[in-house]
């Protein structure tokens, strides 16, 4: 995104309505990621949030708008998604997750959220939009993301993310040592389906054992059949009327 002009910028509704976010027109845009992240962090009134390369705000808004009296927080290194993050409503710091200001070095969190770029660039082709390269392709690894949340955590606080499925073993290996409890949904297109994404969650000072859930199935049917929706109702609850995931 070169310009922050309104003519650049879409402003588009989330959770059927009940949130309206400022997107770049073109760049990287938000879709059902990081409202599924929202979907699953089980916070109360009153706790302290982080959204680590928030965007324009998205999972943390999501989070906002089902749980109330939340101190939502953002970081995000691109400045022209940060100032849309503060518009939309999100404190946010424009800085990389690597070099945080002090002033938010001096906070804990009870919940870090991270949705961080995808695919590995050194394997794929670089997008032409430098807003959506820096929201797909991977610069930073995910050992420095779990470092920075881990961080940021306050005592048996926990970090959620939500990844591909093949980053798993890197999730894990990320954590050892900086955060415990580690715990795996994986999310499935399709029953039958091999997992595409999965959600991440783990505790700062967590002593249990790892876990893997039963998969989440996100769309009705074993296959595409017609050019519509086709989510199972607990997804479209999510997504349309801003549920949580009771995982």
């Amino acid at each position: 995104m070169t310009s922050t002009l309104d003519a650049d910028l879409t402003h588009d509704a989330f959770l059927g309505g009940r949130l309206h976010l400022w997107q770049p027109r073109l760049g990287y845009r938000a879709g059902v990621d990081p409202v599924l992240l929202a979907a699953s962090v089980p916070a109360k009134p009153g706790q302290s949030v982080l959204d680590l390369g928030c965007g324009v705000g998205t999972a943390a808004l999501c989070l906002g708008a089902r749980v109330e009296g939340l101190d939502l927080w953002g970081v995000e290194r691109q400045a022209d998604y940060a100032a849309l993050a503060q518009r939309n409503g999100l404190d946010t710091f424009a800085a990389d997750l690597t070099d945080l200001p002090e002033a938010l070095k001096a906070r804990s969190f009870d919940h870090v959220l991270a949705n961080p770029p995808f695919f590995d660039r050194e394997a794929g082709h670089v997008a032409s939009d430098l807003g959506r390269e820096a929201g797909r392709g991977v610069e930073t690894p995910v050992a420095a993301w779990i470092d920075a949340a881990a961080r940021r955590l306050r005592h048996k606080g926990y970090l959620h993310m939500i990844h591909r499925a093949e980053r798993v073993p890197d999730l894990l290996a990320g954590a050892l040592g900086r955060l415990g409890s580690p715990e795996i949904w994986p999310l499935c297109p399709r029953i039958g389906k091999p997992a595409e994404l999965a959600i991440f969650r783990a505790r700062k000072n967590g002593r249990a054992d790892f876990r893997l859930h039963f998969p989440i199935i996100l769309h009705k049917g074993e296959r595409h059949e017609q050019d519509a929706e086709s989510y199972t109702p607990e997804i479209q609850a999510v997504l349309r009327a801003g549920a949580a995931l009771h995982l």
